[in-house]
């Protein structure tokens, strides 16, 4: 595994231990608001750790921007892509075994912080709901993401400005699908959690994929991008 790729790995896997874990270990005491900070947290801490290796992009939605604006190969894409997806499996085996160290601890009843929407998903809110919020979401993710790291914005605040957006992004939709974004962050959980969340996973997949690729497509054409930030290629 390159340089690169293990960075995304641990990228992705703190990102989903610090995320995913907080709600599965912690969700009873610090609510909502914990989960979303915990959230934006993991993403400062891997930005400013692992950003300089990888870029810490953690994410195949955010990739797939990166893909589509024109500042990434398809290569590098899909080596991206399966690093992520790895590192989110790794850490939601991780977060399985230490959950499972708690006696009344069942992930058939209990969950592992898997996406989801409809009857018995948090606000109960519908599929449109939910796929307007993931698509709508992630392009203002990756839109914040693509802007601040591109070369005239100060880099030294991107990890900030990304973290505190993920962050602000949960605190708005947690009670609609346990916020998705990236397709990795609701793979990994959802392999072992199976039934609901394995058949809902398309839209976790699908929905990111679309607002990431749609907000790259912006920035390349330079309609979100920097009037002082020259196109590549």
């Amino acid at each position: 595994m390159s340089g690169k790729a293990l960075a995304e790995f641990i990228g992705t896997f703190i990102l989903v231990f610090f995320g995913v874990g907080s709600a599965v270990l912690m969700g009873a005491h610090i609510g909502f608001h914990g989960i979303a900070m915990a959230f934006g947290l993991s993403i400062v801490t891997a930005a400013y750790g692992l950003g300089a290796i990888s870029g810490a992009q953690l994410n195949p939605a955010v990739s797939l921007g990166f893909l589509t604006s024109g500042r990434m190969d398809f290569g590098h894409f899909v080596t991206y892509c399966i690093a992520q997806i790895l590192g989110a499996v790794a850490a939601a085996a991780v977060i399985l075994v230490i959950a499972s160290g708690k006696a009344d601890y069942s992930v058939a009843q209990n969950g592992l912080g898997q996406n989801g929407w409809g009857a018995g998903y948090n606000g109960e809110y519908t599929l449109f709901a939910a796929l307007v919020f993931e698509f709508v979401a992630t392009f203002l993710f990756v839109t914040v993401i693509l802007g601040a790291t591109q070369t005239d914005a100060p880099a030294s605040f991107a990890g900030l400005a990304i973290g505190l957006t993920l962050a602000g992004i949960h605190l708005v939709g947690i009670d609609v699908t346990g916020v998705s974004v990236n397709p990795a962050r609701s793979i990994g959980p959802a392999i072992f959690a199976g039934g609901q969340a394995l058949s809902q996973l398309w839209l976790f997949i699908l929905a990111p994929l679309a607002g990431g690729a749609v907000a790259g497509a912006l920035h390349g054409a330079g309609i979100t991008r920097s009037p002082h930030v020259k196109p590549r290629g």
